[in-house]
């Protein structure tokens, strides 16, 4: 096989690759979209909880949970998929330096751990053994059964502890500022029902105040979470769109050197040709 061969054959494998990866930014930036629209709803319902929370709480403070005590559960919200820069590298050099403190708070214990997302649970060293290890969302549409993962593995956790012990859960991801590259710490149970404003008269209510404060505990964790995995997915699908953005920018120029060497060894052929022709002719 000759070198022009050789070059023309890695142009067009270069030139495959570079379809992959725009297919798959493409994707990404279509992701993106998807989750813009999904994530302004979501932040419109956490909203709404917290307000109600807030007005509830507010005449009926001693219904609040309590974190005095509990036991902190650290949710590390990682990456499904690959192809996205150093988005879980940066949630795990947050995480040690969280747990290089040697604690999370005043009082807290030494932190229970679970992982959401494939290539972040591969990049865990091996002195860290994650209680729970869980599949992440690859799409928008998988956000559901994450978070009924997630549910499940806190429900089993809580199952292991006392009888009357709490879990405190500290969620570590990606959030939406510096173009996704900020690592967010999110306490759901110390920020749910805090007092913002003061209302003259309680709020009227169809249950009583003993069943609305679990309910509406559940409904804000449920929906805090749905706001977490939508803006880490959304941080994961930007970096992956940059990625692939840069990788097709190298590409690029390594196939337009690789275009320039192959056309000057054609042009070479093409001469070396011309002067055996020419040759032949003077022979004859």
């Amino acid at each position: 096989m000759s070198k022009r061969h050789e070059l023309y054959e890695r142009i067009r494998a270069l030139t495959d690759i570079k379809g992959i990866l725009n297919a798959m930014k493409n994707l990404a930036l279509m992701e993106v979209h998807k989750l813009g629209r999904f994530l302004s709803a979501q932040q419109r319902v956490v909203a709404g909880i917290e307000e109600t929370a807030a007005d509830f709480f507010g005449f009926h403070p001693a219904l609040l949970p309590s974190t005095v005590g509990a036991h902190p559960v650290f949710l590390l919200v990682g990456s499904e998929r690959g192809f996205c820069g150093d988005f879980n590298e940066s949630l795990l050099a947050e995480f040690h330096r969280r747990r290089q403190e040697g604690a999370v708070g005043e009082g807290d214990s030494a932190p229970l751990l679970i992982t959401v997302g494939h290539k972040l649970a591969m990049k865990l060293g091996g002195d860290v053994a994650p209680d729970a290890v869980l599949a992440g969302p690859s799409v928008t549409e998988e956000v559901q059964s994450a978070l009924l993962r997630v549910m499940e593995a806190l429900r089993d956790l809580r199952q292991r502890r006392p009888v009357g012990a709490w879990l405190d859960l500290v969620v570590l991801s990606h959030g939406t500022g510096d173009d996704g590259r900020r690592v967010v710490l999110r306490r759901p149970f110390r920020e749910f029902g805090r007092p913002r404003a003061s209302y003259s008269h309680p709020p009227i209510l169809n249950v009583t105040p003993h069943e609305l404060a679990p309910r509406l505990l559940d409904q804000y964790l449920f929906a805090v979470l749905h706001e977490i995995f939508y803006t880490s997915l959304m941080a994961e699908n930007r970096r992956r769109f940059q990625h692939m953005d840069q990788a097709l920018q190298r590409l690029e120029k390594e196939t337009g050197d690789l275009a320039r060497k192959h056309h000057v060894l054609r042009q070479e052929e093409i001469t070396q040709e011309i002067a055996v022709i020419m040759l032949s002719a003077e022979a004859v």
